[in-house]
């Protein structure tokens, strides 16, 4: 399980850390709400831990844009903020669960196995990719974009669940070659720009919302905007 904490305090977040580590957790940390938007975009969480009082953006803006472009990923607001409109208002940005501080660590891991394992239940039941109206079921192995389905090769299919999966991040040639083809890139060839090609064809054409963005120097990102 990889975890997500979102927590301006150096002492606290140092803390909470040590605590996840020491129970086989896998945690980043982030010390403003931009710097934990930034990770949330480019890396995929199991749960976000997140503060309220936030510098740059605050837990609750930070909760809303996760939940608008992650809609399934859990999120935990830990704050100190323990009056019945602040939870209320935590409970509409979209958090699943509200925990106040001081805490018991306990009490926190408790809370985050709740919601990771009601999200690896949820995953398991259907499993599916999703970025804007483009869906990839990871079981029929099928994509569709507006319901409309979308026949691939198996490298147009292996190259687009990687997307996918690295969506709203910057994915080099070097990265597609190894983790798609499975072999050292070479500079010589063009096989990538080829296949990203292929697949923008596929997927873009005639939509007016295009999902596969080209990066000047760095590589492919799939994202909505």
């Amino acid at each position: 399980m990889k975890l997500l904490l979102v927590e301006d305090e150096p002492k606290l977040a140092s803390f909470v850390c040590k605590g996840f580590r020491n129970e086989g957790y896998e945690i980043d940390v982030a010390y403003d709400g931009q710097m934990g938007r930034s990770l949330v975009e480019q890396n995929p969480y199991d749960l976000v831990i997140l503060d309220v009082n936030l510098p740059l953006l605050n837990g609750f803006e930070l909760c809303r844009l996760i939940r608008a472009n992650q809609p399934h990923l859990p999120v935990l607001l830990l704050t100190a903020l323990d009056s019945i409109d602040n939870k209320v208002t935590g409970f509409e940005a979209g958090a699943d669960d509200y925990l106040v501080k001081p805490f018991e660590f306990k009490e926190l891991l408790l809370r985050a196995r709740v919601l990771t394992r009601r999200n690896s239940e949820a995953t398991a039941v259907k499993r599916v990719l999703r970025l804007a109206d483009l869906e990839l079921n990871l079981d029929a192995k099928t994509v569709s974009r507006a319901g409309q389905r979308i026949e691939l090769t198996t490298k147009e299919y292996a190259l687009l669940e990687y997307l996918l999966l690295n969506r709203n991040r910057v994915i080099s040639r070097v990265d597609i070659a190894e983790k798609v083809w499975e072999l050292n890139f070479d500079t010589n060839t063009n096989i990538i720009d080829v296949y990203v090609s292929h697949l923008r064809k596929k997927l873009d054409k005639g939509f007016a919302t295009k999902l596969i963005h080209t990066v000047v120097g760095m590589g492919y990102v799939l994202r909505e905007s």
